[in-house]
């Protein structure tokens, strides 16, 4: 059975193979040598691979606080010299959102009065 999926006529005559243009191009192919300052060489390899752009020892401290007021982790950049917030995961605003909201819900576990009817009816 045949492994190259063409179709072929039952009655064609068979086809020798021919010497490929590449085996002939590599029989008549010239070395080439380079000169030193045209040669590729290998970049020595950095001390330790980093993937952000800042060194370790870059003027800033990392820290992780937990804000009471929405339950939530802030990642916190500072800068050593000033002591001032560069960087901050989440920010204000989404903490302020977040603590608007868990209020919200402290606010509505609060047994409340009896229900109103929130319907319209048309008389």
């Amino acid at each position: 059975m045949s492994m190259d999926f063409s179709i072929k006529p039952s009655n064609a005559p068979a086809v020798a193979p021919s010497p490929s243009a590449v085996a002939i191009a590599v029989n008549d192919a010239v070395q080439t040598e380079l000169r030193a300052p045209l040669t590729v060489t290998a970049v020595d390899a950095p001390a330790y691979p980093r993937n952000d752009p800042r060194a370790p020892s870059d003027g800033v401290s990392r820290q992780i606080v937990i804000d009471r007021a929405s339950s939530t982790f802030v990642y916190q950049t500072i800068d050593k010299r000033t002591n001032e917030v560069i960087a901050q995961f989440p920010d204000d605003a989404i903490l302020r959102r977040r603590a608007y909201f868990e209020a919200l819900d402290r606010q509505s576990a609060l047994p409340h009065p009896a229900p109103v009817d929130r319907i319209a009816k048309l008389a």
